[in-house]
């Protein structure tokens, strides 16, 4: 398709792409009362390096929204924001809910058919599967393809925005079926006996056992195995250090996986009553708790090294894979430079953007900034008056991050984080994250009451 969409379709807003930023940005326009065009290439026949199904908001790098504490961590703190605002993706996150620690992970499948489901049944959205190539040079649109945009529309962006876009890699963990891992070597708790809120006895984490002998040659073993090969367009790109490939972590000195995703700290051996010298965890990645993710074990290693590696863990001798580990390059634009307080291209008023494109990192982030770009889309549409979020939450801190005066030469993707919240001098550190989430919940109350008088 060009990409001009004429008025017989009856939208009055045009979304491109229906993962997590798409549809709460569809489902948002459709609660204001607003007429959605929500186009997916997958189901055409296309399919991205990473996905795996056609469904609505599907979830590729992990099962996990990540901490659910909205009192002392930031994702958290967003998490409770959204819900405030209705957002579908926590909305359908509770049904799909899987015990993980304090942190909110979800059966990838319910997750996403309960996505689907909510907005195909929504008398405001249309969900057409379409591959769009050119950006509409006309109607208002929301731009929302993720980091996996197809060549075609990638470059009619790229045109667009008068620059080049930027890239990065994104890396996925290996999955493993539960019945092949050795209970035996292996136990069930969680880091400090902590109970999240999916529920369970603080026992959500498989931990693998590692002496320092085998922690030692496990690290070699990353560091020799054989890798996959870079193609030309991902040479020279930077990965994002929230998603760093196991062994590049390796490779940056042999103790840095023992103070990453390997840290034994918390995690008592019921078989010693001590910490092991490393730990690898996996986390359930499904509701029947057959399939379980390696924790942080994200790798460009070639498929046969990975399974020959991987089995040398205690516990993973007999492991069999749902799914081994991959690399795809990801791709956002310097939004600070290209974008207005409300998400809208500078140069092309008529378009916003939303999701990882923008430069937030996180599946959480990605649908938050698709809530908000949806809100500013039919805010406009209804003549009501515009404003961003308060700096002070966890809303405007990552839109603010995303829009702000950054160094845009230096500008990289970033989760929400309280670095992101203007400071709080007077309050001591130990006290400052509580007092974080105390200062933005008020916010959020004032700017949302305002936001509802208009």
């Amino acid at each position: 398709m060009d990409g001009k969409m004429g008025e017989a379709t009856g939208h009055q807003v045009h979304i491109i792409g229906g993962g997590l930023a798409g549809s709460e940005a569809a489902w948002q326009l459709a609660q204001a009362g607003v007429k959605v065009r929500l186009s997916e290439m997958r189901g055409t026949g296309d399919m991205t390096p990473a996905h795996q199904t056609d469904g609505l908001a599907e979830l590729v790098c992990s099962n996990s929204f990540r901490s659910d504490d909205a009192d002392k961590n930031a994702v958290g703190l967003l998490h409770q924001e959204m819900r405030r605002l209705g957002s579908l993706i926590m909305a359908q996150a509770e049904p799909a809910k899987v015990p993980a620690g304090s942190a909110l992970a979800v059966d990838r499948h319910v997750f996403s058919e309960g996505v689907t489901r909510a907005l195909a049944n929504h008398p405001n959205v249309e969900i057409v599967r379409e591959r769009i190539d050119k950006l509409p040079i006309e109607g208002m649109t929301i731009v929302a393809t993720g980091p996996l945009t197809a060549p075609t529309l990638a470059a009619s962006i790229g045109e667009a925005a008068g620059m080049d876009h930027l890239a990065f890699f994104d890396a996925i963990a290996p999955v493993v079926h539960f019945d092949s891992i050795d209970m035996d070597k292996c136990w069930m708790a969680n880091r400090w006996d902590k109970i999240g809120p999916g529920g369970g006895e603080g026992k959500d984490y498989i931990n693998c056992p590692m002496n320092k002998d085998q922690y030692q040659a496990f690290v070699q073993g990353l560091l020799d195995g054989e890798k996959t090969e870079f193609k030309e367009w991902e040479t020279n790109t930077p990965y994002f250090e929230g998603c760093m490939p196991i062994e590049v972590m390796a490779s940056r000195g042999p103790e840095t996986l023992r103070h990453g995703p390997m840290k034994p700290m918390g995690l008592d051996d019921p078989r010693t009553g001590r910490w092991p010298y490393a730990v690898v965890q996996l986390r359930q990645d499904n509701a029947s708790g057959t399939l379980w993710n390696m924790v942080g074990f994200q790798t460009k290693l070639k498929h046969g090294a990975q399974v020959e590696l991987f089995r040398t863990i205690p516990g993973l001798e007999k492991a069999e894979f749902a799914r081994l580990g991959g690399l795809h390059r990801n791709t956002f634009i310097q939004s600070p430079k290209l974008l207005d307080a409300t998400l809208r291209l500078k140069s092309a008023p008529h378009i916003r953007f939303a999701g990882q494109m923008t430069g937030c990192e996180g599946y959480v982030e990605s649908a938050a900034i698709g809530l908000l770009a949806g809100r500013f889309a039919a805010a406009e549409l209804l003549n009501q008056r515009i404003t961003p979020p308060p700096a002070d939450t966890a809303l405007g801190a990552l839109l603010g991050h995303v829009t702000g005066n950054l160094a845009t030469a230096d500008y990289q993707p970033m989760n929400v984080n309280f670095g992101l919240f203007p400071p709080l001098e007077d309050v001591k550190k130990k006290q400052r994250k509580e007092a974080y989430t105390a200062r933005a919940r008020s916010s959020l109350s004032q700017w949302v009451d305002a936001f509802e008088m208009n």
